[in-house]
């Protein structure tokens, strides 16, 4: 058999393993061959078997016909350390370059050593191993790492692309009707934003993919997103490395003993959870989980002063809300875009009253319009000047001040609403340090950058945190409010008792 038959005979094999990853793995490499490098392996690991068993189902589900598009296949996996990663990578990447004609894909990681000395050299040893290697040229050098087909270069290729955001356009384009247009993100926490937003302009048309792997060390970005609120959009695994067979058990024990297994390192690097509060995350995650959904009554607290939380946002993307918190439970009661002065204030004053409220305050920035309007009809609100002084000594400024007094709240175990939106703003922002130790919260600017909104309905219940509120009513409020809740005559000097509790909670 010549070489054009045996090429021949070979593509017509391919043909059946189309939508078989896992089959295709088991044949294109010599396991347990004597003589070779596979000499001692049976095959690949069973967490990499069942992710090759669930990708042809996904691709038989999609059952794509080489014209009309299909909807992306997208599955992210997050994992601690040694698990074999780069293995599936590889695999991964020649199997959609073997049964796919004139696919093309971009494999990225997060640094152009980590890609070149890591990603694409595991390719490289698993290339030279496998029975399609004579169909492809393999190229690994500082100025290239690509594969592709010797006969089709330009229309059948992978290239191996760092992800710095200035390389964000080699991620578009990849429009393919008739074929496969993938991605495979290698580190997928430390990708910026923008690789992403552009990517996904190339799942479109045809068969598109974006596969992601990574150590889940970031709490915030499109990573987490994956295996957080856009889960459901998804096919996610987390893979805890002491279940994976090969692994270095002995240094996770170690880890563990060292550091304890529910240390964010062990998370990380071991159990494959993302942490509880990334390097520079002001509010850590678990703190805004335990609070979101709780069910506490606002009676409970009657002692408590009542405040309301202005956010005001400028026309745009970005919303004005209004927060009421008393004690330990917390409400939104109003949140929209493009709201004018004059109808915001009306809203503020109608829940000033409603609610009898002891303290309004509302950021200064772009709400003094509703601060004027607010003092025409008769209203005492209190501007909160974000940029103002502190009134901490270990905050640089009254914005970081009032998030710093948030968080300590959240620790006391309140009661906010279940909102992903709410959630992403209390855990996406970022602090750093001034040289004399003091917070400082990251510019909203610089959250937009890495791809968050404003936040909006964070800044707006860490308003009620703006000043200390005194109550010279409070214990009338808490016998109107037991009287209302139980029904019966209530001793003054019962509430007199609970309001020394419940001060606790103001």
């Amino acid at each position: 058999m010549n070489f054009e038959e045996y090429k021949k005979k070979l593509s017509e094999q391919l043909v059946y393993f189309y939508d078989k990853p896992y089959e295709f793995v088991m044949w294109a490499f010599p396991w347990g061959q004597e003589g070779t490098v596979l000499e001692q392996f049976k095959g690949p690991r069973k967490w990499q078997k069942e992710y090759l068993i669930k990708l042809g189902e996904l691709i038989r589900e999609r059952g794509f016909d080489f014209s009309e598009p299909v909807p992306p296949i997208q599955v992210s996996v997050a994992s601690g350390h040694g698990i074999g990663k780069s293995a599936l990578v590889a695999w991964l990447l020649l199997f959609i370059m073997s049964t796919r004609p004139h696919c093309k894909g971009v494999v990225t990681a997060t640094t152009s050593a980590q890609l070149r000395t890591k990603t694409w050299s595991e390719l490289g040893k698993w290339f030279r191993q496998c029975i399609t290697r004579d169909f492809f040229e393999y190229r690994n050098s500082q100025a290239n790492l690509s594969i592709y087909s010797k006969e089709h270069p330009e229309t059948w290729r992978a290239d191996g692309i760092t992800c710095k955001e200035e390389n964000s356009e080699a991620f578009a384009g990849q429009h393919i009707n008739t074929s496969t247009s993938f991605y495979i993100f290698d580190e997928a926490s430390g990708v910026p934003e923008k690789i992403y937003e552009v990517a996904q302009g190339g799942l479109t048309d045809g068969e598109p993919w974006m596969l992601l792997f990574g150590n889940p060390t970031k709490n915030t970005g499109f990573f987490r997103s994956t295996l957080g609120r856009n889960a459901h959009r998804w096919v996610t695994k987390q893979i805890d490395s002491r279940e994976v067979e090969g692994t270095n058990k002995a240094l996770f024990k170690t880890w563990a003993e060292d550091y304890g297994e529910d240390s964010d390192f062990f998370r990380v690097r071991v159990r494959g959870v993302f942490p509880r509060a990334a390097v520079c995350q002001l509010i850590p995650s678990d703190l805004v989980h335990d609070a979101m959904g709780k069910h506490l009554k606002r009676h409970v607290f009657a002692a408590s002063p009542v405040v309301l939380g202005v956010d005001v946002a400028w026309y745009g993307d970005d919303r004005s809300c209004i927060w009421l918190r008393q004690g330990l439970a917390a409400t939104l009661l109003w949140v929209g875009r493009e709201v004018d002065s004059v109808d915001l204030a009306g809203m503020v004053a109608r829940y000033e009253k409603k609610y009898n409220a002891d303290a309004v305050f509302i950021d200064a920035g772009y709400g003094n319009g509703v601060i004027d309007q607010l003092r025409r009809l008769g209203h005492n609100p209190t501007p909160v000047w974000f940029g103002g002084k502190s009134n901490r000594g270990d905050c640089k400024n009254k914005r970081a001040e009032m998030w710093m007094n948030l968080r300590d709240w959240l620790k006391l175990g309140p009661a906010i609403p279940r909102d992903v939106d709410l959630e992403t703003d209390l855990t996406g922002v970022e602090y750093s340090s001034t040289l004399n130790g003091q917070v400082i919260l990251e510019p909203k600017e610089a959250m937009k950058k890495r791809g968050l909104a404003s936040p909006d309905l964070g800044d707006g219940l860490a308003l009620t945190f703006a000043m200390p509120v005194n109550v010279q009513t409070r214990k009338d409020r808490m016998l109107g409010e037991f009287r209302r809740v139980k029904g019966k005559k209530v001793d003054a000097n019962m509430c007199e008792t609970e309001y020394n509790v419940l001060d606790m909670a103001a």
